[in-house]
């Protein structure tokens, strides 16, 4: 939604359910299985009011003040952070918060879809203002650019309802991951490099280009267990109706964090930002709205990874 000088309503739009399923023979399992849906009826229909500051905007580096907009790079599906509606509008908890931190700045919200992989290297050209794609800020990505952090997002494991698979012993199991997340470069691999040292099968470690993908996959039977973000692997499991379940507990916290160009001054102004809505309770509802207000944050930080 577009935001004004005036403020902005943060909302969520409620829709029908729009499919990502697996083609032909997919189509035949889902009448029997069920498939995972990016709009399963699970957006809120709750509103937060937000309003310019105009200490805040009159900070916006001049280049951006004067195209009054943020040029984001955002990749979909990733519910319930980023996704679409049916008519291709980008909604989710990133969505509604960006669009708050914009009308705190007096500026408007432009989501550019983009793969993610592409996104950072898009900021680093000036092609985007900043990424929103629940990036995991880490000190690896920090020598490219900026991260503005505001959430905490670990990662959870999950299986079939019924199945028992554990996440640190997963060796010889199909385990699905979205291409490029942490997960995919980071996690399963490791797990999988322990499984081989200990004389163990490694771990399949099955990507897609899309979360959804992911899910259905699960639920279908191709994989074992699929690996995301804890609010992604909520989210799945909400709309599954019933068909998968937490495999393990919630592990590896890190922070989410906005990508910037590196030293642009861009990143302290949407810091303050986001501490104007955390100090509001604008930021808390939001997230409570998409049911993900276990993982915010009392203090937005800039590069605020350790590790």
């Amino acid at each position: 939604m577009r935001s004004s000088p005036a403020g902005v309503t943060t909302s969520a739009r409620r829709f029908p359910r729009r499919a990502r399923c697996f083609g032909v023979l997919a189509a035949v399992l889902i009448a029997v299985t069920g498939c995972v849906h990016n709009s399963e009826g699970l957006v809120p229909p709750e509103t937060v009011h937000v309003d310019r500051v105009d200490s805040l905007a009159a900070q916006v580096p001049p280049a951006i003040a004067s195209a009054g907009r943020l040029k984001i790079g955002v990749n979909v599906p990733y519910a319930p952070n980023e996704f679409k509606d049916e008519d291709g509008n980008i909604v989710g908890f990133d969505v509604d918060l960006m669009n708050a931190v914009a009308a705190v700045l007096g500026l408007r919200a432009e989501f550019n879809q983009a793969d993610f992989d592409k996104i950072i290297p898009a900021v680093q050209a000036g092609t985007y203002d900043l990424g929103m794609s629940s990036f995991t800020d880490t000190v690896e990505r920090q020598k490219s650019v900026d991260f503005v952090d505001y959430y905490t997002a670990g990662i959870q494991w999950a299986q079939r309802t019924g199945d028992d698979v554990d996440p640190n012993d997963a060796c010889g199991l199909r385990v699905g991951v979205q291409t490029t997340t942490t997960e995919d470069i980071d996690e399963v691999p490791a797990k999988s490099d322990a499984c081989v040292a200990a004389g163990k099968k490694p771990i399949a470690k099955i990507k897609y280009d899309s979360q959804d993908d992911v899910s259905n996959a699960l639920i279908l039977g191709r994989i074992d267990a699929m690996s995301a973000d804890s609010p992604v692997t909520a989210y799945a499991i909400k709309r599954s109706n019933g068909r998968l379940e937490n495999a393990g507990p919630q592990f590896d916290s890190a922070p989410y964090g906005w990508p910037v160009r590196k030293g642009s001054p861009l990143a302290p102004v949407l810091a303050q930002a986001l501490q104007h809505l955390i100090d509001s309770g604008a930021y808390q509802q939001i997230a409570d709205n998409w049911g993900v207000g276990s993982g915010t944050v009392t203090t937005a930080q800039i590069n605020g990874a350790t590790s």
